[in-house]
């Protein structure tokens, strides 16, 4: 744990658009993602659709495409993309010096909705 921030891992334990999950206090899980460019993005792992892992999802860009329905889902917003409608809570992530932290508040915030 660093401050505000709660080191999850190596980056490099996350392919290359891929992702990895994460239990919090309360239950949830969040998914980690990687994306082609190296960027990390985080989301609580369920679609808004049918509650689907997005953790097991395709990541194609800074989109997840959701394994049961195929619903696109922002990496960035947590936002359903084209036609379908509905949104996933994103939880702050940031990479340093090759570690994964997601931002405690987050967590506490996420574990309470749980």
């Amino acid at each position: 744990m660093t401050g505000d921030w709660i080191d999850i891992g190596a980056l490099a334990d996350i392919p290359l658009r891929g992702a990895r999950t994460v239990q919090v206090v309360g239950g949830e899980e969040i998914a980690v993602f990687r994306t082609g460019d190296d960027r990390v993005f985080a989301l609580v792992n369920r679609c808004p659709h049918k509650a689907g892992q997005l953790s097991q999802g395709i990541v194609h860009g800074h989109a997840v495409a959701c394994p049961l329905h195929n619903w696109r889902i922002s990496l960035e917003t947590g936002e359903a993309l084209g036609e379908d409608r509905g949104c996933t809570p994103t939880i702050a992530v940031r990479a340093d010096a090759g570690r994964v932290l997601i931002s405690r508040d987050a967590v506490r915030a996420t574990a309470m909705a749980a």
